[in-house]
């Protein structure tokens, strides 16, 4: 399987924000590879090479010695790794230069927040009242830069796409801006880079890169409020929801405003649970409801004890969040 096929690959990315440290790495590695293959063989000559006896003249005199050209050659390696030094030097500021700035302004900010262990996203609006928070889940258009602005809840994470961009810390009282482009459609994953707990490795995000006017559809989807319950199950599983889930978790048009957990809004269009942990489908929902701990032990949410018909209601209810 080629390298650039694996979701974490930073070798063959498709943004604007990557393509250049993609081609300063390839480019470092092509210049280590020629500096070590050029000391091997000065070393291998040093090695290999024979050098001639000396024996006495007929007279018993032995010849003067004569000094070769070892020094020159010292200073030929010190010359090649300066050279290579300087070149890489340079280069590596430029590219850092070239990608602080998006090259056009952002088509949006997000607002993206770490938490142990999941992401939340505010999209601020163009305009009063149309901003919205979803979770683990990033929907960007295709072509156009987005500004992040990167926060943390609690403590140090790193943002980091790597067919996208480079690492950018979430620091606690601090914001950090980076912005990121994807040039194709695409799913691209990404993953927490800063060791930040018991389940780091379990704090996974997802940026979807949709056509332009498939973006503007799942952005004026995600404003709009819930469709009202369409039938007993789910009517039933959303006033459980009210009564069990709405002080920590919200959903926009309904009473439940927590402001503790991911908003669950619209939290069946999304592809995982658990900022990547499950498939988001009814055995994945199902299994997280019954025991959050047993699948992603120290997160911070609790089990609620459930009868199994409340468990099927609610499980009902969320699928409907379309």
């Amino acid at each position: 399987m080629a390298a650039g096929a694996y979701p974490m690959s930073y070798l063959a990315t498709a943004g604007a924000s990557a393509a250049p440290i993609t081609r300063l790495g390839w480019g470092l590695l092509t210049i280590s590879i020629v500096v070590v293959l050029m000391v091997g063989a000065l070393l291998a000559g040093a090695l290999w090479r024979r050098r001639a006896g000396v024996s006495p003249d007929p007279e018993g005199r032995l010849p003067v010695e004569r000094r070769g050209p070892g020094l020159r050659w010292v200073w030929v390696g010190v010359g090649i790794s300066t050279l290579a030094l300087f070149v890489s030097t340079v280069w590596t500021l430029t590219t850092l230069a070239a990608v602080r700035h998006p090259p056009r302004p952002p088509a949006l900010t997000i607002q993206v927040t770490g938490h142990d262990w999941w992401w939340e996203a505010r999209y601020l609006g163009d305009a009063p009242g149309r901003d919205f928070t979803t979770a683990n889940e990033l929907h960007i258009p295709v072509g156009q830069p987005v500004r992040l602005e990167l926060r943390s809840a609690d403590v140090i994470h790193s943002f980091w796409i790597p067919k996208l961009g480079g690492k950018t810390d979430l620091i606690p009282g601090r914001t950090n801006m980076a912005w990121i482009e994807a040039d194709r459609p695409g799913d691209y994953r990404g993953q927490c880079g800063e060791f930040c707990g018991l389940e780091h490795a379990r704090m996974a995000l997802q940026v979807v890169a949709d056509p332009p006017a498939a973006f503007q559809a799942w952005r004026d989807r995600q404003l709009a409020a819930p469709a009202p319950a369409a039938s007993p199950p789910i009517a039933a599983g959303a006033a459980v929801f009210q009564a069990r889930c709405g002080a920590c978790h919200a959903i926009r048009g309904t009473p439940a405003g927590g402001l503790f957990g991911p908003d669950l809004s619209h939290l069946a269009l999304r592809r995982t649970l658990a900022a990547g942990t499950l498939t988001n489908d009814p055995q994945g929902l199902t299994a997280w409801l019954a025991d959050p701990q047993a699948i992603k032990p120290g997160n911070e949410m609790p089990r609620v004890p459930l009868t199994d018909g409340d468990r099927a209601a609610l499980v009902a209810y969320l699928q409907s969040l379309s």
